[in-house]
């Protein structure tokens, strides 16, 4: 490892594990061995990292999180305060299916999930969407889509901005302008940039 990243004494850095050049790990939190931490990231307080987990750079995770073994970060993701991923759909303590029948679960790139909320294992959460706080993912989220509510159900399209998108799925912030394309939208190119 190199030591170009803080890391607060208070917390543990099991040997085996990456962590990226800028990274800030705060008080109380658990790096576990095989775990990859990109660059440019902060762990808040009382943040688990399980084994072999893959976490992208420009991350931030918010106090009392784990992110367990099976689920992968993008970078530039969000996660809220005591947000919570799984990785096995049915539990048992005396019948463990160790790591071979843990369910992948994947967050893609600027994704933001919010407090409280529960990413149940097994999906994938496109690129830009927006979960909302408390809302309990059960299924697939369609990149830049604002997902709300218990199950979590579309409630509206966001701009990588974060700004949620007019009825023209234009941005009332940064300008970005959008158009729907199968069942998600993609960023319209104006004077040949996006």
């Amino acid at each position: 490892m190199s030591n170009d990243y803080f890391v607060h004494e208070s917390s543990y850095i099991d040997d085996g594990a990456v962590i990226g050049s800028g990274t800030k790990i705060w008080h109380f939190c658990h790096i576990q061995s095989g775990a990859v931490i990109g660059e440019g990231c902060s762990l808040g307080q009382n943040v688990n990292i399980s084994k072999n987990v893959k976490i992208g750079s420009g991350v931030k995770i918010q106090n009392n999180v784990s992110v367990y073994e099976g689920v992968e970060l993008g970078d530039y993701v969000f996660c809220g305060p005591s947000c919570v991923f799984t990785n096995d759909l049915t539990p048992r303590a005396k019948y463990p299916k160790g790591s071979a029948g843990y369910k992948k679960t994947l967050v893609g790139t600027g994704a933001s999930i919010g407090a409280n909320a529960t990413i149940v294992c097994g999906h994938t959460i496109g690129e830009w969407a927006l979960i909302g706080a408390g809302a309990v993912v059960a299924s697939d989220v369609p990149a830049h889509a604002l997902m709300l509510g218990v199950p979590a159900r579309q409630a509206g399209w966001v701009c990588e901005c974060g700004q949620v998108l007019d009825n023209e799925l234009s941005c009332p912030d940064c300008g970005r302008r959008y158009e729907k394309t199968a069942n998600t939208i993609t960023e319209v190119k104006q004077n040949g940039i996006s």
